[in-house]
Parts: C-alpha cells; sequence; structure tokens
C-alpha cells in the first residue's frame, strides 16, 4: 500500500471502527469528563463542591474537544471524528518509523511498524473514546519526531539546534498540561537529551532549551487552570500536592494513586513479566501485555551483545545515534512510569512505539539484517495475534443523543441542595441534565475533605432552605436495553410502521430466538415489548437496598436520608438505561 494512501486510509477506518464500537460510556467520562467542561461553561466551579470527587478539579480543557463536538454534530459524527483523530498516530508513526529505518529497510516496513503500533491492545480498547491517552500521544509523538527529524540540525548545533528543542519540547508541554500524566514522556525525553552526541556542556543546555518548551506549553493548555485553581483554593493542582501548596480545603496529601506500582525491589526487576501474567496489577481491563515482557528480554540480549562487541575492540556497528537516542527516551519513558504511576494506559504513547523499537533491538543484536527483519515480523505478527480481543473501558449502542434523562419537577430548586454520596455508580454526568439552580455537593466519596471543606460545605447547605435530595444509583430491567436496541433496527428497517413490515418482523421472531413479543398497534403498525416473564422484574427491593445503605452512610455525615421519598427515574448514554433515585434529605446538624 502506497503510504500517502494509507495516511489518509488508515485514520478514516479508525474513524468507523470508532462508529462501530458505539458511544462512548467509559467510567470518567460519566465521572467528570462530561460535568467539568459543563461546570467551567455555566461558572459551576467553586459553586458545586466536588460533586465528581478529587477529579472535579481536573483541567477540563482537553474535553472542550468532545463536549463542543456533540454540540454541532450527532453522537455517531462525533466518535467518528474522535476514532480519525486517534488515528493520526498512524501518520506520526509511519513519519518516525522513517527516520529510524532509514532507506536501507525499504518502503514497506515503516508502514507495517506504524500499523502494528495503532494495533496494540491499550491503543484499540481507548479508540474514540474520551480518556485522553490516545488524543494526547499526537503530541508526545509529534515532540519525538521533532527531534528525529531534525536529528542532522541537533548535531551541527546551532540556531535551528535550539529551535527543533524548543519546538519538541512545546509540543511535550502542550500534551502535559492537557494531561498530567504525560509529564513522564517530558521528563524521559528531557533526560534523553543528554544522550545526544555532543559535548556534554550542549547537551545541557539542549535538556535545558528542551525543558523551557515544556515549560511554555503547559503555560498554554493548563497554566490558566493552574492560575484558576490557585485563585479559588490556593492550591494549582488542588486537589492534588497539597503537601506542597497547603491548602486550607483538603488535607495535607499528594493525592497521588500508588496502588499498581511495584510492591518491592524484586517487582522492580521483573515488572513486565508480573505485569504481563497478571493484567491486573497495571490496569482494570483484561488486556494481554506479553509484548512488554518481549521489549524487556530484547533489551537485555541488546545490551548483552553491546558489551560483547566493546569487548572485542568492535565490530559491525547495527544502530545510528538516532536509533540509539530513540531506544535511550524508550528505556527512560517506561522505567519513570513505573515508578511513577504504572498504570497501563498512561502508557499508551510508548506501546504505539513497541513495534519500532521491537524491529530496532533485533537488528541491535547482531544477527543478519535479514534475520533481523524475519525475526521482527514473526515477534509482531505472534503479539499482535496474542493481544486479540481487546476488552474496551464502555461504549454503549448510539442514540439520537449522547446524553439524557428523565428529569422530575423540583418545587424550589433554587433553594436545593443534591448530595451525592456513593462511590459507585459516577452520577456527575447527570448533573448536566437537571436543573441548572440545584447546588451539587460530593460528600464523603474519595474527595480528601478538610474540616474546613467540611464547614464549607454546612454553609453552602445552610444558605439554601430546601428541600435537599440525595442522587443515588438505580437497578434497571436488563432486558430492556437489548429490547430497545432490537426495536430501533426494527424501525430503521421500516418494519414496525405498517402490516407489511410487521409480517416480517413476525416471520422473524419464529425463527430466531428473538426474546420479544410482537404487539399490533390500532395505527396498523406494530412494536415489540418483553415477554411477560420479563415485564415484571421486581426492581423495588434492590432499590431499597441502595437508599438503606446510603442512609446510612449520609446518617454518619450529618444528614437523614427519607428511604421512603426515594423515586427511581431513567436516563441513559446512547442507547443504554441508566436508572437514578433522587430521595429527600434532611441535614441534622
Amino acid at each position: 500500500m502506497n503510504s500517502r494512501v494509507a495516511a489518509i486510509l488508515v485514520p478514516v477506518l479508525f474513524g468507523l471502527v470508532a462508529i462501530i464500537f458505539g458511544q462512548d460510556d467509559n467510567w470518567d467520562l460519566r465521572n467528570y469528563h462530561v460535568y467539568n467542561v459543563y461546570a467551567l461553561l455555566n461558572e459551576r466551579i467553586g459553586h458545586d463542591l466536588a460533586p465528581a470527587r478529587f477529579q472535579t478539579y481536573f483541567n477540563p480543557t482537553i474535553d472542550l474537544l468532545y463536549y463542543g463536538l456533540n454540540r454541532v454534530l450527532p453522537p455517531w459524527a462525533t466518535g467518528f471524528v474522535m476514532g480519525a483523530l486517534h488515528g493520526l498516530n498512524f501518520v506520526l508513526l509511519l513519519g518516525i518509523g522513517r527516520r529510524l529505518l532509514g532507506r536501507s529497510a525499504g518502503a514497506h516496513w515503516p508502514l507495517w511498524l506504524a500499523l502494528a503500533g495503532v494495533l496494540g491492545p491499550g491503543f484499540r480498547g481507548e479508540l474514540g473514546n474520551t480518556m485522553g491517552d490516545n488524543l494526547t500521544a499526537l503530541l508526545v509523538l509529534g515532540g519525538l519526531y521533532v527531534m528525529l527529524s531534525r536529528w542532522d540540525a541537533l548535531l551541527a548545533w546551532g540556531g535551528r539546534t535550539l529551535v527543533a528543542a524548543l519546538v519538541a519540547g512545546l509540543l511535550l508541554g502542550l500534551g502535559t498540561g492537557l494531561k498530567l500524566t504525560n509529564a513522564l514522556y517530558a521528563v524521559a525525553l528531557c533526560l534523553a537529551c543528554l544522550g545526544v552526541p555532543l559535548i556534554w556542556h550542549r547537551r545541557i543546555a539542549l535538556a535545558f532549551v528542551f525543558g523551557i518548551g515544556v515549560l511554555a506549553g503547559m503555560a498554554l493548555t493548563g497554566g490558566w487552570w493552574f492560575v484558576k485553581m490557585w485563585q479559588l483554593f490556593g492550591n494549582p493542582t488542588f486537589p492534588q500536592f497539597n503537601d506542597i501548596f497547603h491548602s486550607p480545603w483538603t488535607v495535607e496529601s499528594g493525592v497521588i494513586d500508588t496502588y499498581f506500582r511495584p510492591k518491592n525491589w524484586v517487582e522492580y526487576l521483573i515488572w513486565p513479566f508480573v505485569f504481563a501474567q497478571d493484567w491486573h496489577r497495571v490496569t482494570e481491563v483484561a488486556h494481554r501485555l506479553g509484548m512488554w515482557a518481549v521489549v524487556y528480554v530484547l533489551f537485555a540480549a541488546a545490551s548483552v551483545a553491546a558489551v560483547l562487541r566493546r569487548l572485542r575492540g568492535g565490530g559491525r556497528v547495527t544502530l545510528d545515534g538516532r536509533a540509539v537516542f530513540f531506544l535511550l527516551f524508550f528505556a527512560l519513558a517506561y522505567l519513570v512510569w513505573m515508578r511513577m504511576f504504572s498504570i497501563y494506559r498512561y502508557l499508551i504513547a510508548l506501546e504505539l512505539l513497541v513495534p519500532l523499537a521491537i524491529w530496532l533491538l533485533w537488528h541491535s543484536i547482531g544477527v543478519s539484517e535479514k534475520a533481523a527483519n524475519r525475526l521482527a515480523g514473526v515477534t509482531l505478527a505472534l503479539l499482535l495475534v496474542y493481544a486479540f480481543p481487546t476488552p474496551k473501558w464502555g461504549n454503549a449502542a448510539w442514540g439520537e443523543h449522547n446524553f439524557s434523562a428523565q428529569v422530575p419537577a423540583f418545587s424550589q430548586p433554587e433553594q436545593s441542595v443534591v448530595f451525592i454520596a456513593q462511590p459507585e455508580p459516577p452520577m456527575s454526568w447527570l448533573v448536566t441534565l437537571l436543573p441548572a439552580q440545584l447546588k451539587f455537593i460530593g460528600i464523603d466519596m474519595g474527595f480528601p475533605e478538610s474540616a474546613a471543606w467540611r464547614q464549607r460545605i454546612r454553609q453552602a447547605v445552610a444558605e439554601r432552605k430546601g428541600p435537599h435530595y440525595a442522587l443515588l444509583g438505580a437497578v434497571k430491567n436488563e432486558k430492556q436495553d437489548s429490547l430497545q436496541n432490537k426495536l430501533d433496527a426494527a424501525e430503521w428497517l421500516g418494519w414496525t410502521a405498517d402490516a407489511s413490515g410487521c409480517a416480517k418482523l413476525e416471520w422473524l421472531g419464529r425463527h430466531i430466538r428473538l426474546q420479544a413479543d410482537l404487539r399490533r398497534l390500532p395505527s396498523g403498525g406494530c412494536t415489540l415489548e418483553l415477554p411477560q416473564p420479563y415485564r415484571n422484574i421486581d426492581l423495588a427491593t434492590p432499590n431499597r437496598a441502595i437508599a438503606d445503605a446510603a442512609a446510612a452512610h449520609l446518617a454518619n455525615n450529618g444528614l437523614s436520608l427519607d428511604v421512603a421519598s426515594c423515586g427511581a427515574y431513567p436516563a441513559a448514554v446512547g442507547s443504554r438505561t441508566y436508572m437514578y433515585q433522587l430521595c429527600r434529605v434532611t441535614p441534622t446538624w
């Protein structure tokens, strides 16, 4: 396939795949990606109090794109755009591959290695969604591409050297400002600058200029948010790193997730083998991550081969300085990731580069070029087959709207507070669908509340005379979404409008297990409804159990929940129903 054709075709194909995957419905989307932009655009920052836990105060800049697309496009078109944007990583991988492999490798290897890169499990699992790792990978790869494509200028040293370092740093800084976890790539690429074959003070100058670019990029995409958090809460990264900034509104802690990191020095040494064997150690979805153990072994083999060549007094130089720089960045990024987070989705930008690393490492071991090509090809083919299928983070069938809800009447919403007090399921996306006059407060569900913050909650409640409510989860009839999807398909085919179409639907029901009853309508059309055993499932009992648990939790926080007042209402992400409850709450403090 021609590279130029592939550079257009692959992003389009990824956009189409995102449509097939369906409406994004990941946990973070329902927790804060939608709410944070809504809060920003509707001046609710500081009005509501942590309805999306501590993530309420994450920089919403990156989510403006998805939020804006959903205002001007149908949901499926938004999915296409997001998938196509993620697919642009293929174009950058193609460019990086050309710089690393050179002309001697032939035109096909950069193409196939770029394609293998975008077929990794983490990248595919986030295709088209809002978690941000695939999107900001464009900036990480872009910065790396600048360094590799300007390699000769870096070595020549001059004004173009500093411009290249500044631009590369700017791109990494833009990504870090959008999503702070990308700091690991900025740190790695800055340290890798010290490995460029220049005299020592020029290496330091190169890293320094790169760092200036990083800070400038962070200022552009994150600086305004840091300033806003400082003005509102006295901590630019609120509530994180409060052990440094000492805001009174949260406890003195770093709020850094260390759960996934290695537990001891032995695990640090063999970490790729640990999480290849048990994916739970680095992620919440069942990715097959054997590629990292393979890369680890190949790095070890390449290192041994390099030492042996040096001991023997030389030998064939297998990799040029550009490739060595790339592998140094790759290794440093992995080490920084392992020490800082060990959360797999933060490693997606590096996952995209794994095929290139495997190709280079096989060529650095000392086997013939032909053998290295074959070994790299076989290795990648086996790893890609092993990595399929890939569980996703959550998708729903497309609907007419990306988010919708049935909203009950509120007598005096401007006087009411709605408490969100359950860690599961995430509820803040519903805030965007309920009356804007309400005030929403998250209470005791993961936000590091200080005594001053709890007093702020009480004051906010005292300013409103009520009635007050608790927003809770609720169970649903699990068969209802499946029925709705079948009905949507039948309506799209025109099989519910008249007797002729209904006859086709009736025939289909006789020949497959449709799990739906056909009901004729007086108009001459028809509809589908659940079979009798599934129509009257008891939902009241499990909903009561949810309310009872919430009542006990809220009682510990000075709030009395009236379980008898709870009412259940449907909401939806795409075509997936999420029931919720509203219950009356009375402060007892």
